[in-house]
């Protein structure tokens, strides 16, 4: 038998021929030499270091802020426990009594215990007679009266305190018009 040969076969012969050398040049082209360039080891390292650095100074920030709102909590608890002290030796002071050396005594507690929320921060809230503030009063009435302006504290019935901006206890207050 003789073989004949297939007119196709030649064509299909060069396109795989083709396609070899079209994988050919392909895989050349990912070679390392021409491959984009992986960063160094020495980069790699410096980037691993900068990002650790960056991520311990965060932490230090952070845990100092911490640090600081759970001491500003803290005074601010500290405070608030004694301001039942606080409105009980001021009540104390507007009663009469006969005994000058008790008087005193009381006076003198009283100014210890101003003396000590002083050096804490702590500020009174004015509210007799000033402009009515949500942020810093609580009315709890409200009267007409031309003597006052409008929206203005007529009467405070309770003190209130503030530590900075923080406010410790709102002031119970009687708004006017």
């Amino acid at each position: 038998m003789s073989k004949k040969k297939n007119p196709e076969a030649p064509e299909k012969e060069n396109q795989t021929a083709e396609n070899t050398a079209a994988e050919n040049t392909e895989n050349t082209a990912n070679t390392p030499e021409q491959a984009p360039e992986a960063p160094a080891p020495e980069m790699i390292e410096k980037d691993t270091y900068l990002r650790l650095a960056a991520e311990y100074d965060n932490f230090r920030k952070r845990s100092q802020k911490e640090k600081e709102g759970i001491y500003a909590d803290a005074r601010a608890n500290t405070v608030a426990a004694l301001l039942p002290v606080y409105d009980n030796l001021e009540r104390a002071l507007k009663a009469e009594c006969s005994d000058e050396a008790f008087k005193k005594g009381v006076e003198m507690t009283m100014t210890q215990l101003k003396e000590i929320f002083a050096k804490l921060g702590v500020e009174e809230i004015e509210c007799e007679n000033c402009p009515f503030d949500a942020a810093y009063h609580n009315a709890v009435m409200h009267i007409d009266d031309e003597a006052f302006g409008e929206n203005t504290v007529a009467e405070c019935f309770q003190k209130g305190f503030k530590i900075g901006d923080k406010v410790i206890r709102f002031a119970m207050v009687k708004v006017a018009n």
